[in-house]
């Protein structure tokens, strides 16, 4: 099974919980988590790493949104068939047109779970 490396966004309260998910879904350490908010190194842009999920698998080129999910998922043995599913082109543009509407609420989402953290 090829290694896979997630960069995510570490001061997104949404992106923080589903990686510290992920981590202990991850019980093989198949997946290296790259928090690119704070000192993690960049193979990419920033802004373009901070503005959506990006994923490589081994060698592969780096993917983003919904393929980047997918390929995290197939590195997890609980999610690989879902990972699986998501190769198909179809079922890759459902979940990447989700994953876009998914950006649109998220800042919405970020200052609402901001503001459950700050009150707790």
């Amino acid at each position: 099974m090829k290694r896979v490396t997630v960069w995510y966004d570490g001061d997104c309260p949404l992106c923080h919980r589903e990686i510290a998910l992920m981590r202990r879904l991850d019980r093989r350490g198949a997946i290296d988590f790259v928090d690119v908010a704070g000192a993690g190194t960049c193979p990419l842009d920033r802004a373009a790493l901070l503005a959506r999920f990006h994923a490589r698998e081994g060698e592969e080129p780096i993917v983003s949104g919904a393929a980047a999910f997918a390929a995290m998922w197939r590195a997890i043995p609980l999610l690989r068939p879902l990972g699986e599913v998501a190769r198909h082109p179809a079922v890759l543009s459902l979940l990447e047109r989700a994953y876009i509407h998914f950006l649109h609420v998220r800042p919405h989402l970020q200052r609402w779970l901001r503001r459950r953290e700050a009150r707790a």
